[in-house]
């Protein structure tokens, strides 16, 4: 792990404002803010950090990325935006060796492949390849800052006139996707508050002042109402490697419901949420967030608080089977789908950190 001598100035106090966001005691980060803030901190790290090629750079922004991921490990997009920015530092280490390649093999020396590929080769000014890495960094910038609106210019492609939607909680893609398709459609959003941090009443407000016709019900009532319900629309918090989600508590029980009426679920996700760590539903202990209890019960009702145990997790687990279509912001996919963006994405050695 990088040491506070080892990180120069500006890049350190830039991380300690990293780490003091990350730990405050929200229930859900915004995936996009810790998106974008994740990758400013590594396009400063690329700007000050001292390198003679490649595999030093990428060593460098793996240590600040270990850094960053431990100040909170459940918040995958961390992970994502650290991989992304090592496979732009890899393109265009690539393409500065491709240029010199086909320069020699023009002279008649083709350059060997272990030459190219150990990351050590330098083939231009250090200055050049920092300004090409940089330029990279803020055109993925413009990518996740343009996220949320392609996503929301597919929506008249997959919501039509006086159809019944179903959602649940609050996101905020699927509220620009929702509020997208209303500008040329009628239809009516039923919203599950997903209790206990009853986000979806929060959509529901936003939704009505828009002219959107929207009910919420209570979680409970979602089994009964799906019978009546065209399509499914959610969003997750993480799109994990199988096509499954890492999704809000309560979205398994709406996604099973779906399914038992035949009922298509569509999720709308950003590419940045795309992540190379697989997961299944056994595994749901090892990746979710706990959070206090105190939403479901008081702790004013100590004498009862004494003999239950509680747990309050953020997350549910998704399986992909249950999944029907993703709506990223390059376009729709199926789950099954997933694995060739993720080759195109991230280089496989860097999958793990």
């Amino acid at each position: 792990m990088a040491t506070k001598e080892e990180i120069p100035e500006k890049v350190q106090l830039e991380l300690d404002a990293f780490e003091s966001y990350m730990q405050r005691k929200t229930r859900l980060h915004s995936s996009y803010d810790v998106a974008r803030r994740t990758v400013e901190l590594l396009r400063t790290v690329v700007s000050t950090t001292k390198f003679k090629h490649a595999r030093e750079l990428m060593d460098a922004i793996k240590k600040i990325g270990k850094r960053m991921n431990l100040a909170h490990p459940s918040e995958s997009a961390v992970g994502n935006m650290v991989r992304r920015v090592l496979q732009i530092v890899r393109e265009e280490h690539a393409g500065n060796a491709g240029e010199k390649d086909e320069l020699e093999s023009k002279r008649g020396m083709l350059l060997g492949a272990s030459e190219i590929d150990d990351l050590t080769t330098v083939t231009v000014p250090i200055g050049t390849i920092r300004t090409t890495i940089i330029e990279g960094i803020n055109e993925l910038l413009d990518e996740l800052e343009a996220s949320a609106a392609n996503i929301a210019a597919q929506a008249l492609e997959h919501i039509h006139s006086n159809e019944v939607i179903m959602t649940a909680g609050y996101s905020k893609t699927v509220e620009a996707f929702l509020k997208g398709a209303a500008r040329k459609r009628k239809f009516h959003v039923i919203i599950a508050e997903s209790a206990p941090s009853y986000q979806g009443q929060e959509l529901g407000v936003s939704l009505a002042k828009s002219g959107i016709e929207t009910t919420v019900i209570t979680d409970s009532a979602i089994f009964a109402i799906m019978s009546r319900v065209n399509k499914v629309i959610i969003g997750t918090h993480t799109v994990m490697a199988n096509g499954g989600l890492k999704a809000l508590n309560g979205s398994h029980a709406l996604a099973l419901a779906a399914n038992h009426h035949s009922v298509p679920v569509i999720v709308c996700a950003a590419m940045f949420k795309l992540s190379p760590v697989y997961l299944c539903s056994y595994d749901h202990d090892t990746f979710n967030k706990i959070v206090s209890p105190h939403d479901i019960m008081s702790f004013s009702e100590g004498k009862t608080m004494a003999k239950v145990h509680i747990q309050n997790p953020v997350f549910d687990y998704v399986p992909p089977e249950l999944i029907t279509i993703f709506i990223f912001n390059i376009g729709g996919n199926a789950p099954s789908y997933v694995y060739r963006l993720l080759s195109e994405l991230y280089h496989p050695d860097d999958h793990e950190l």
